[in-house]
């Protein structure tokens, strides 16, 4: 039998996707946002600071690691630690390639959302008018925090801050439609991600766990189907991307 045309094979795909690519990287990086506290929530925007320039993904965790190991995972002592301190960490991570810009960039933003938001991110939160401006004050708060980082950032944050409605970027739509979960034909972002919450939903998972699609759709459209690594992919039995090809 089939539900709002999608096939059995393809209901089991999306059922085993999170399972087997794993799902919210703050998660993995033992962050917690259930409870929306101040503290991880900046945690999860440094990391996704980090993860969001053109660097390896294990680099910018082994990074994230070295703040954590250190102690700095506040605005506030992101600030006190200084530029010459901040590139120190970054080049430890491994982060040698965007050490001098992205320190700079850490200290222009914590400053920004200390001045303007008392160090909080959920006052960011709370003082944005709608879905778009929360994104716009994201961004406003320092050059270089653009639509990937507030992407990544908020695409965790969903389901904890109510105006953290990110639209799916383009890897995990790629993966959405080789696996078979959206049909090709439809292009419009904002029913994609409609038709992906709908189909979570009909399998019985939680919406508050949805981000952990997200996550894994991300990771399969980064890992294998932007490279063509078919032969590699752990759901390669259901990938229509391969027929297509």
């Amino acid at each position: 039998m089939k539900e709002r045309g999608y096939s059995k094979a393809q209901r089991n795909t999306l059922k085993g996707l999170v399972t087997r690519l794993g799902g919210r990287f703050s998660q993995s990086m033992g962050i917690n946002l259930s409870m929306g506290d101040k503290s991880e929530v900046f945690k999860w925007f440094l990391a996704s600071i980090l993860f969001g320039a053109r660097i390896s993904e294990t680099i910018a965790i082994n990074t994230y690691r070295e703040f954590e190991r250190m102690g700095i995972l506040s605005p506030e002592a992101i600030l006190d630690t200084g530029w010459n301190g901040l590139v120190e960490i970054l080049d430890r991570g491994g982060y040698v390639r965007y050490d001098f810009k992205t320190a700079t960039k850490l200290l222009n933003v914590c400053r920004s959302l200390m001045d303007e938001y008392g160090g909080d991110l959920n006052v960011l939160h709370s003082m944005a008018e709608d879905e778009q401006d929360l994104e716009e004050r994201l961004k406003a708060l320092g050059k270089g925090i653009g639509d990937v980082t507030v992407n990544i950032f908020l695409r965790e944050m969903r389901g904890i801050w109510k105006k953290a409605e990110p639209l799916p970027p383009e890897l995990v739509i790629m993966a959405a439609k080789n696996t078979g979960i959206i049909p090709e034909e439809i292009k419009d972002k904002k029913e994609i991600h409609r038709l992906l919450m709908e189909k979570w939903n009909s399998e019985g998972m939680k919406m508050k766990d949805f981000p952990d699609l997200e996550a894994a759709l991300l990771k399969l459209g980064k890992d294998f189907c932007r490279r063509k690594v078919c032969e590699r992919c752990p759901l390669k039995e259901g990938c229509m991307g391969k027929r297509r090809s």
